[in-house]
């Protein structure tokens, strides 16, 4: 008999929808309410400000007028008149156009409604200067308040493509003829998830870059572990130092998870700078960080380990090396879905009795959010991981494995989804590795592993080595030889 208010704004339609049924089932109503806080929330920080910028289209590889016929294109397709975009990443990738509004991720606040013939562009226009204004103009797209959207859906007369999972209640709710309705996936996040080969070559290149930053991290770190107490705090700060050298940084992809021991075995930690762990003693190092790069954005695990690993951390770190290993050297057939190649990841630490608790891989966007679909790598059937993988998608391969209160274990690498070869059976692809860094060897129990397993990382380092040395000075040089070296 009670009820229960919601922000409308915040909630997806397939999200109340859940919640909805559930309730009802308990005899719990939901009333939808619209800032409600507004009246009680006191020195509400303001909506960000920061400049939109426009990107080159040298360095997307497909301008904007393309982007959008493509979406059009889809639409006529579908016997369709509208195409509604309400995910950040979205509206940045159609637009070429990226900002500072979320944290880590260089998006803007904004929605876009792509009709047949109009274009609109809601945001707040203050953050457009009139160059890039008269420039989006030029290319007849409509520039309107951010609030203005209701408005325009209220008075739609065509049909409208929007997806439940990311579509609010409050703009469904805005449509008044819900027969007008299409409930279907992005279009634009498909089309996003495959990468151009002007996005593709510039993701090289932020890994180039990438891989220099860590090189001086790593080095670094191993030499003031000998002379003081590092916190997992500083060693996040100075690994974006590191980062911040290069002119093409724009930030940090996510807060970088660095865990010693016991923290490692946490998956999503974040070091506190005033009460985190500090590399006092022997011990594992997880370190999962990523870099925003003006073209590319970059994921990397690497577990190492100080002192001397007893042969259950060897053992359980060699199995999550050779489940890497595994779905990296995978050939598979056109159509085939992230569910469906998991278990590579899986099979080496099952067969021990052990496990992980989140998925294998996530898409990864170019110069936009670390975490992007349509498509992930993982153990469930629905959502991301029914999605097949194209050529140009770039997902990540992290298997782990964290025994709570004492180490974690993460391997991860960046892979782009590529041709591999025809047959009468079919097309097939397979992954590339495009993260370039050394995987710690002193942690393999090297009788596991298989001639080719060994075969793959020595080739693995020998790539990283030739891509990165030409980026370093001769001390960097040498210490990445010694990493990389043929084992």
């Amino acid at each position: 008999g009670q009820t229960i208010g919601i922000e409308s704004d915040l909630y997806s339609v397939s999200m109340f929808r859940f919640l909805d049924k559930k309730l009802k089932a308990k005899g719990i109503k939901i009333k939808l309410l619209k800032n409600f806080l507004d009246g009680i929330w006191k020195n509400r920080p303001k909506l960000p400000k920061e400049e939109i910028f426009d990107l080159n289209v040298k360095y997307v590889g497909e301008s904007r007028k393309s982007k959008i016929r493509g979406i059009c294109d889809k639409l006529s397709e579908d016997q369709n008149a509208w195409f509604l975009g309400t995910t950040l990443d979205d509206i940045a990738w159609i637009f070429n156009l990226r900002g500072s509004d979320v944290d880590y991720n260089p998006v803007f606040l904004a929605y876009c409604l792509i009709g047949l013939k109009e274009k609109y562009l809601f945001v707040d226009i203050e953050k457009i200067n009139s160059t890039l204004k008269t420039k989006l103009e030029s290319e007849e797209i409509i520039l309107l308040p951010y609030k203005d959207l209701s408005a325009i859906l209220s008075t739609l007369k065509q049909s409208i493509q929007i997806d439940p999972k990311t579509t609010s209640i409050e703009l469904y709710n805005q449509i008044k003829d819900k027969s007008l309705i299409v409930e279907t996936s992005s279009i634009a996040n498909q089309m996003k998830g495959q990468k151009n080969e002007t996005e593709i070559i510039n993701t090289r290149q932020a890994m180039i870059q990438d891989g220099v930053a860590l090189t001086k991290l790593y080095r670094w770190l191993e030499s003031s572990k000998e002379n003081s107490k590092i916190s997992e705090y500083q060693i996040g700060e100075e690994l974006a130092s590191y980062r911040s050298k290069e002119d093409t940084y724009y930030g940090e992809s996510f807060p970088a998870i660095v865990g010693f021991r016991g923290n490692g075995a946490i998956v999503h930690y974040r070091a506190d700078e005033k009460s985190c762990a500090t590399l006092n003693g022997d011990g594992m190092l997880l370190i999962d960080s990523g870099g925003q790069y003006r073209f590319g954005t970059t994921d990397i695990t690497r577990t190492t380990f100080f002192g001397q690993p007893n042969e259950e951390q060897k053992r359980n770190y060699t199995a999550v090396l050779k489940g890497h290993i595994a779905l990296a050297q995978i050939r598979f057939p056109r159509g085939t879905k992230g569910y469906q190649i998991e278990v590579l990841a899986r099979q080496f630490l099952w067969q021990l009795g052990l496990n992980y608790g989140h998925g294998t891989g996530h898409g990864v966007g170019y110069f936009l959010n670390v975490h992007e679909g349509p498509q992930s790598i993982s153990s469930s059937a629905k959502g991301k991981a029914t999605t097949v993988l194209e050529p140009g998608m770039i997902t990540s391969n992290e298997p782990g494995f964290y025994k709570t209160n004492e180490y974690g274990i993460r391997i991860e690498n960046l892979v782009l989804v590529v041709e591999d070869q025809k047959s009468e059976y079919g097309d097939f692809l397979k992954f590339e590795t495009i993260t370039l860094f050394p995987i710690s060897t002193d942690l393999i129990d090297f009788p596991m592993l298989t001639k080719a397993e060994l075969g793959w990382l020595n080739d693995y380092h020998a790539k990283v080595f030739k891509e990165l040395s030409p980026a370093l000075n001769a001390d960097e040089k040498e210490w990445l030889a010694k990493k990389c070296h043929k084992l």
